[in-house]
């Protein structure tokens, strides 16, 4: 991302600079230059930013510097603030050493948000005298919230025109996701001037330290959440590899035999229509129409003569083809999230009287799935000219009417019935190309699977400095 402060950007800064030296010399009158407590707040802010963490998704620094800026506003006044602020940003910038144009709008903000806050809540306080009352730490939050508006503008109104980027986006990428981490830091700051009032320094020093503490935890569970965010990342761009992987083996298998996509793209279908027909859910839909289209996978283990059926089968080649479910399954389950596909794989050759295979399952042994894969299987195999039987010289393409009574005929000892009941509602609903499935259309297939493969499967710039 490419930034492009111009020299006329650079000049109105270093006069905003200026401006901020000459407002704090102004407003010095009404500062409470009490040491002790600005060095506790000068410290606990340096030691803070010097501990700050990156957000690596929101490109801030989190520290508790903010709250001690603030916290030097309600006691000590926004001249001490002010140098409390920009002395922060010089200590963090020698250890950081970001950009020298970054460098310089931090310093021009965090002169400016102490001043413009701090004249503000000293005017309030002079006109209404809240005292030590309730009143008071809510003005304490106000200023808060106010002084953090403030600097939000700054710094994000300057990197939108120096990315060219909408200023909307810096406050849904920036600011909403620390939007309660700052509530917190906002209670905190009333709960720091409240001890401060009624226990003092010391008080204020053991508050410091719990702050450091806490940004210490905050930032452990950050980097945390971070690797996790990532690591999930990292585990869906693997799976979406490992899908594309599986979808080039498809691809390559009607290489070898020109009939299997066709026939995966079908079968993927017709499931997922008889799983709409029957009402199941979104799921069990992709699901299954996953399973349909990678159903054959495994007969990628097949050598030529009997994937093509080019001759006639002897028994070992049946032992063979039967065992195409195993090698299918067993490529399928090494993608993270598609076991389940993978035992419907494995089980749609197996038949509700125990006459299948590879494992000889029955009835409800036989995933409710793997049952609906069946269905789909058989009736594109019976109707599709360029099917295995046709290509093995035993049948003839029948027609859906022919194949939906064939199906019928086995209805309840080989195949579920209700599965094939619903196949032929969906085909009398639909068009004769849809019927004969010669539309189907892999690749078209394949694209709808790249959405179910999410459900399945549950993928250096300048930073803002906008301490917490």
């Amino acid at each position: 991302m490419s930034e492009r402060p111009t020299r006329t950007l650079i000049g109105v800064e270093m006069i905003a600079l200026l401006a901020a030296v000459v407002a704090a010399l102004v407003w010095n009158d009404v500062s409470n230059w009490n040491l002790s407590l600005f060095f506790v707040l000068l410290g606990l802010s340096v030691i803070s930013d010097l501990m700050a963490l990156d957000t690596p998704t929101t490109r801030l620094k989190i520290s508790s510097s903010f709250l001690a800026i603030v916290s030097a506003i309600v006691f000590l006044g926004p001249t001490p603030a002010a140098v409390i602020g920009v002395v922060t940003i010089a200590a963090g910038w020698v250890r950081f050493r970001y950009a020298a144009t970054t460098l310089l709008i931090n310093v021009v903000t965090f002169a400016w948000f102490p001043l413009v806050a701090g004249i503000a809540f000293e005017a309030i306080v002079r006109a209404s005298n809240p005292g030590a009352s309730a009143a008071f730490y809510v003005l304490v939050f106000g200023l808060f919230v106010v002084a953090l508006m403030i600097d939000f503008v700054l710094i994000a109104g300057y990197f939108s025109y120096v990315e060219r980027d909408r200023f909307s986006n810096k406050v849904r990428r920036a600011l909403l996701p620390l939007l309660p981490v700052e509530l917190a830091s906002a209670f905190m700051a009333v709960g720091a001037a409240y001890f401060y009032v009624e226990f003092g320094l010391s008080a204020i020093a053991l508050i410091a330290v719990v702050l450091i503490i806490f940004q210490y935890l905050l930032g452990a569970l950050t980097l945390s959440q971070h690797r996790a965010d990532e690591l999930e990342v990292r585990a869906k761009q693997l799976a979406g590899f490992q899908v594309a992987l599986l979808a080039a083996l498809v691809r390559t298998l009607d290489l070898r035999d020109r009939r299997t996509a066709r026939h995966s793209a079908a079968v993927a279908r017709y499931s997922r229509e008889i799983a709409a027909a029957v009402g199941l859910s979104d799921a069990d839909k992709e699901l299954v129409h996953t399973a349909g289209l990678l159903h054959d996978i495994g007969r990628f283990v097949l050598p030529d003569r009997v994937l093509k059926a080019e001759a006639e089968l002897d028994p070992s080649d049946w032992e063979e083809i039967r065992e195409h479910p195993y090698e299918g399954a067993r490529i399928v389950s090494q993608i993270d999230g598609y076991q389940p596909v993978g035992e419907i794989v494995l089980a749609h050759h197996e038949r509700l009287d125990g006459s299948g295979y590879p494992r000889g399952l029955r009835g409800d042994e036989i995933p409710e799935l793997a049952r609906i894969v069946a269905v789909a299987d058989a009736y594109d195999t019976l109707t599709a000219p360029d099917s295995y039987r046709e290509a093995a010289g035993q049948h003839r393409p029948l027609s859906w009417i022919e194949a939906v009574a064939e199906l019928r005929r086995v209805s309840g000892t080989k195949l579920d019935g209700r599965f094939v009941e619903a196949l032929s509602e969906v085909l009398a609903d639909k068009g004769v190309s849809y019927r004969q499935g010669q539309d189907a259309d892999f690749e078209a297939e394949l694209a709808l699977d790249k959405r179910i493969h999410d459900h399945l499967t549950a993928a250096s710039s300048p930073r803002m400095h906008v301490p917490v």
